[in-house]
């Protein structure tokens, strides 16, 4: 995936920020539940902010003491 776009307007799916963060879609929507990101659209499958994913994705990653993201 390439986040060479504009994060602030860019969305994606579960399985689109799943990928992104390097998580499974379980996490994604643990966060969701969590209220760590929230969907952006109101109908239809969610989609989250790209700039939302990756910022829930940094802050978990410092909770566990990990510096890098795993590959």
């Amino acid at each position: 995936m390439h986040l060479d776009t504009d994060l602030q307007h860019t969305t994606w799916t579960t399985a689109e920020a799943a990928e992104a963060a390097g998580v499974t879609t379980a996490v994604i929507y643990q966060w969701k539940r969590r209220g760590k990101i929230k969907p952006v659209n109101r109908r239809g499958w969610p989609r989250y902010r790209a700039m939302d994913v990756l910022r829930a994705e940094q802050a978990t990653r410092q909770r566990a003491g990990r510096t890098h993201a795993l590959a």
